[in-house]
């Protein structure tokens, strides 16, 4: 072993290592600074849409016809509920187990836009149990465009449509289930705010904006261990070219 500590090419060998191990350390940090400042304008670009004022329904198709980003945009809409084919999604509120109730709106044209008009508690599941919150007429709904999932999220349970229950918000099968042509159902979402429906049922403006920011602290983390690893190194140097001193 002391051979193989003289030889320069192990010397050298170790330095590429360390140096390499430094990198990786300081480029891993660097990048989740560079995450950090990304999510925090996320963050903020959300907070100014659900700020603006409301736009037309026929702003957000256009938008997400051309590809572009409606989440979290604040629209308005206006039609008819078809209460008999709502569409429930396993949710919880407070702390309490329910359902977010997904009824179509149908448009003027013909078209149906699925409104989640909020949660309900699971004994409340059924339509009966909350009549005076089953609105008729014609109706006017503001809340905050959704997009459309482009499949089955990983390790969610598959919806169970004979009792209409839905684990993931499968808007192609919200539409089969309630016999509604696909062409005619808008491809988005829209969650209702939080204006009170009759008898407090359901209950509006239930989006939960959930963007987890850590990125801050993994940053220090990686930072942390190339300090660390400097020090170490440093350390190390020390003590070989002052093997007498007194170690504590």
């Amino acid at each position: 072993m002391p051979a193989r500590r003289a030889n320069p090419f192990w010397q050298a060998g170790k330095a590429l290592i360390l140096l390499a191990a430094l990198g990786i350390l300081l480029a891993l940090g660097t990048w989740q600074v560079e995450r950090l400042h990304w999510k925090e304008g996320l963050l903020a670009d959300i907070a100014e849409r659900q700020a603006a004022a409301p736009v037309p329904l026929s702003t957000i198709e256009t938008m997400a016809a051309s590809g572009g980003d409606i989440e979290y945009r604040v629209v308005t809409a206006t039609g008819r509920y078809l209460n008999n084919k709502e569409r429930h999604f396993f949710a919880t509120f407070d702390g309490a187990s329910g359902f977010d109730i997904y009824t179509p709106l149908q448009l003027a044209d013909g078209r149906y836009l699925f409104v989640n008009r909020g949660f309900v508690p699971y004994d409340a599941k059924e339509p009966e149990m909350r009549v005076q919150g089953q609105l008729t007429d014609e109706q006017t709904v503001t809340g905050l465009a959704r997009a459309k999932l482009a499949g089955q999220p990983s390790g969610m349970p598959d919806n169970d449509l004979a009792k209409n229950i839905f684990y993931w918000k499968d808007l192609n099968a919200m539409a089969d289930s309630d016999g509604l042509p696909r062409d005619k159902v808008l491809p988005f979402f829209v969650d209702a705010d939080k204006t009170p429906n009759p008898a407090g049922l359901p209950i509006g403006g239930v989006t939960i904006v959930d963007l987890p920011n850590n990125h801050l602290q993994y940053a220090v983390t990686w930072y942390g261990l190339a300090v660390a690893l400097v020090a170490i190194v440093a350390i190390s140097w020390w003590r070989k070219r002052h093997p007498d001193a007194p170690r504590q």
